[in-house]
Parts: structure tokens; sequence; C-alpha cells
């Protein structure tokens, strides 16, 4: 114990001299929100992908790949495509277009780009942010005090707590500039940990059978890379869940903000193969960590969430504590802690400038000093993170049996479902108007709420349309209602600076 609690304690320290370090680099609103947009492809691309995992990819995906075995590598599948297109095609029409606004969170971008002449998309956007980021970090909380209570005997309260205070306190100091560089030290911690402990893993087991004939010994539907039911159209719409999860990267704010932080274009040429690379060697490994622990772990005809946990989500836990010597269990710690601090940290930042520059400044106090609101932007930050803290340890105490991935992407995907379609269609097609952006904002918030609660009950369909989860369909709907309200309200001629910015796209 006194081993993990001092290489603890070394990545803390780690954590708050970046933070320190960094707090030199914030002199105006725009270096506390997106680091004076002279960010580096190293650190924007460790930065996006580490944001982008979360807790969800230690924790959560290698319980999934214990739980669907073969068939989850279909979330790899998904999430590489997802990265591809939007560093490939979005990444750096949506730099020179914020750069052409001077935007430097999503409302300004939205607001600029649609001339808005009311506050009506900057209200409804900087809301759903609020909300569903909020939901997401508490997510990630509920993860911090999980991975305290299995890996190190710590109370669960205890464990989120203390994973709240080590991601305010280096916020607090650094603002984005210290997400991003903690963001890339804690994702190379996580490339490195996951990379490597399957390889550890593998060559300590018996290897008497393989891979596929010890699935097949416990149970044969974990080889079925197509899915684990008898039922086709079953099969069918849970391998669109695993892979639609990818849709989350076309748009998702903690993600963009990252290009409008990102020095040039061609640190995004660059950061592009940095941002793959992480992606396929982190979520295969994932996959593979479960796989291996439902080997080594469970027999045929046990219950794997008798053994494994809930949703497999004392997986990790298990593999370091039966594989890793006492040091490098702490190190795993670290790099559990890692993946969520550098989710939170993003998350509390945008929904920090959602409320103060985005509703506080803009419609309320326009005359407000950039230094005056960076510090109010602190105090917001504190009251989020003590709202996201209320809220895990509300769910910890009344769904005690939750599964964590499923929790985790309900955040994910409420995000995802009310910008990345407003992001796409105004990247990508001049006739989309200021109000069809709000009806796609509206109907991607309320289609992920409708499809988590009321859709999944229908008699028949809800069955499946549970397997698919909630981010394809509200996507759906959300580009489709976009499309629609475009064509009845079109949108009025853009200003020179959006045409201007446009032609640079184009050209």
């Amino acid at each position: 114990m006194i081993t993990k609690i001092i290489v603890l304690a070394i990545y803390v320290a780690i954590l708050f001299l970046i933070g320190i370090i960094a707090s030199r680099r914030v002199k105006s609103m725009s270096d506390y929100y997106v680091g004076g947009k002279n960010m580096g492809f190293w650190a924007v691309a460790f930065s996006a992908r580490a944001t982008g995992e979360s807790g969800w990819l230690l924790i959560g995906l290698t319980g999934m790949g214990a739980m669907a075995g073969y068939s989850a590598y279909w979330v790899v599948i998904g999430e590489l495509l997802g990265v591809f297109i939007s560093w490939q095609f979005m990444a750096k029409r949506f730099k020179r277009l914020s750069d052409g606004y001077k935007a430097i969170t999503i409302p300004d971008y939205l607001e600029s780009h649609f001339k808005s002449s009311t506050n009506s998309l900057r209200i409804i956007s900087a809301s759903a942010l609020v909300i569903f980021v909020v939901i997401y970090v508490a997510s990630q909380m509920d993860v911090t005090g999980i991975a305290f209570e299995s890996m190190l005997d710590i109370d669960y309260r205890i464990g989120a707590l203390i994973g709240f205070v080590i991601v305010l306190i280096y916020i607090f100091i650094g603002g984005f500039v210290a997400a991003v560089w903690s963001d890339m030290f804690q994702g190379i911690l996580m490339f490195l940990g996951l990379v490597l402990l399957p390889i550890v893993v593998w060559f300590s087991m018996d290897h008497g059978t393989g891979i596929t004939e010890g699935l097949n010994a416990i149970d044969p539907s974990l080889t079925q890379i197509m899915g684990k039911s008898d039922d086709g159209l079953m099969n069918l719409f849970t391998l669109l869940g695993f892979s639609m999860i990818g849709l989350g990267f076309l748009g998702s704010p903690q993600v963009y903000v990252r290009f409008m932080s990102i020095k040039n274009e061609k640190e995004i040429d660059k950061g592009k193969w940095v941002a793959l690379l992480f992606t396929l060697f982190t979520d295969a490994a994932a996959v593979t960590i479960g796989i291996l622990a439902r080997i080594y772990f469970t027999t045929e005809g046990q219950d794997p969430e008798v053994v494994l946990g809930n949703g497999g989500e004392d997986v990790l836990s298990m593999m370091t504590h039966e594989f890793l010597p006492t040091i490098l269990v702490a190190i795993f710690i670290a790099i559990v802690l890692s993946a969520i601090m550098s989710t939170i940290d993003s998350l509390l930042i945008i929904a920090s400038s959602a409320i103060t520059r985005d509703f506080y400044q803009k419609i309320f106090r326009p005359d407000l000093k950039d230094e005056d609101l960076t510090n109010l932007s602190r105090i917001v930050t504190v009251i989020m993170a003590l709202a996201a803290l209320g809220i895990a340890i509300l769910l910890y105490n009344l769904y005690p049996d939750r599964q964590v991935f499923w929790i985790m992407i309900f955040g994910w995907s409420g995000i995802a479902a009310t910008f990345c379609p407003v992001i796409i269609l105004s990247l990508f097609w001049k006739g989309y108007s200021e109000k069809g952006a709000i009806a796609s904002m509206i109907t991607g918030f309320m289609s992920v709420i409708l499809f988590k609660f009321v859709v999944i009950d229908i008699e028949g369909i809800g069955i499946y349309l549970k397997e698919l989860d909630v981010l394809a369909p509200s996507f759906a709907l959300a580009m489709i209602a976009g499309y629609i309200v475009s064509k009845i309200f079109p949108t009025k001629n853009n200003d020179s600076t959006l045409l201007e910015a446009e032609e640079k796209c184009e050209e």
C-alpha cells in the first residue's frame, strides 16, 4: 500500500507541476480556453485522444471485451473510422473557419458561422453543453471511485473526492494549457500501460490452448465476430451500437476545441497519424485485456458478472494484481486516473466557458474584462465539479448494479448527438441555416433522452434499439431535422467574414 501511495503522490506532483508551469502562459481569455491557439501537434493529438477515450477505455472497454469477446473489436473499428474522418476531412475546415471568426468556444463558432442576430443558438448550445458535460463528468468521477475501491481498497466516496480535488487544482491553476499538457503526459501513460499489459499477460499465461480455443471452452459465442446472438437482426443492431460510438469524434466540443487550439494546418496533418496510431493500439489492447481476463479468470458455466464485476468493471484491477509487481500495479492506478482526469479537465473547462463566456459575458455583461472572466471561470468550474461529484455519489448509492460503460456512453452520446450533426452540416453544406442548426441541436438533445428512457421499453423494437443504443438514431434524426428545417427556413446571405473563411476552406 505504501508503494502505491508513493507512486500516486509522484503522479499528482507531476500534474501540479504541469499546472504551475502552464499558469505562466495564461495571460488572456484565449490562453485560458484554447491555449492562445498555439499548441503543437503532439500535445493536441494526445490530448484529443486522451480526452475522447476517458475512463471508459480502461474500465469500460476492458470489461466489454471480457463480456462480448471478439465482437467488442467493432468498437475499435468504429473509433478508428471516426478519428480518421475527423482529422482527415473536418479538422482543417473547422480550424480555418474558427480562426476566421476569431472563435474560442464552440458557441462562438456557431454564432459567427450563422451570423446570428439573436442569442438563441448560443443559449441552446451552451445549455446542452452544461447539462451533458455535468452528466459525463459525473460518470468519470464514478469511475474514479470504482478505481480507488477496486485497486487500492479505499472507500468509493473518498476515492471520488480525491480525484475531484486533483483535477480541480491543476485546472484552477493553468486552464486549457494545463489540461492539454497534462493530457499529453497522461496519454503517454495510457498508451504504454495498455499496450504492454496484454503482452506481459500473454507471456505469463499457460499456452496450452490459444485464445480462440480458450474462449470456445468457456462460451463458443465469445468467438463470434458478428455477434453472440442467434438472432441475426439482434447481432446487426449490437454491432452497429458498438461501431457507431465513433460518431462522437465528428464534432464533439471537447475534441474540436483542440483543433481550435492547434498552431496551424500542417500540425493537423502530423497529428492525424499520432491520433490514429494511439486509437488503434490502445483500443485493441483494451479489448484484448478483457478477452485474456475472461480466459484466465472464468470457466464454462460461470457468471462473468460475479467473477469479473458488473459489466466486467474489475477486469483491469484483477489483471494488474495477478500479473504485475506492486510497483507496476501502482503505476497502473495512475494510468487509470490519467484516463479519467484527461477527460474531466477538458469537459469542465468547456462547460465553464459555456456559462461564463457564452451566457454571462456575451449575453449579460459584454463589458466584462478578460481577467475578470478568467477568475469567474475558475469559480464556475468548482461549482460544476461539485455538482458532478454529487451526482456520481448519488448514482453509487441508488444504482449499485449500474454498468459503467453505458453510463459513460450516455453522457458521450448526449454531447455528440447535440453537436456533431451541427458541426458536420456547417462545414459541408452552405444551405444549412441557423434555424436548421437549432432544430438539429434540439432534436439530437431530446432524442438521446427519448431513446434512452422511452423507446427501449416499446414492445418488439425496444430490445433491438437498446442494443443499438442512443447515439446512432439520435445522430441521424438530428441530421434529418437540420436538413428539413433549413429547406423550410433557408439561410440568409452570409457576411464577408463568413464568405472569406469558406473560400479559404475550398482552396
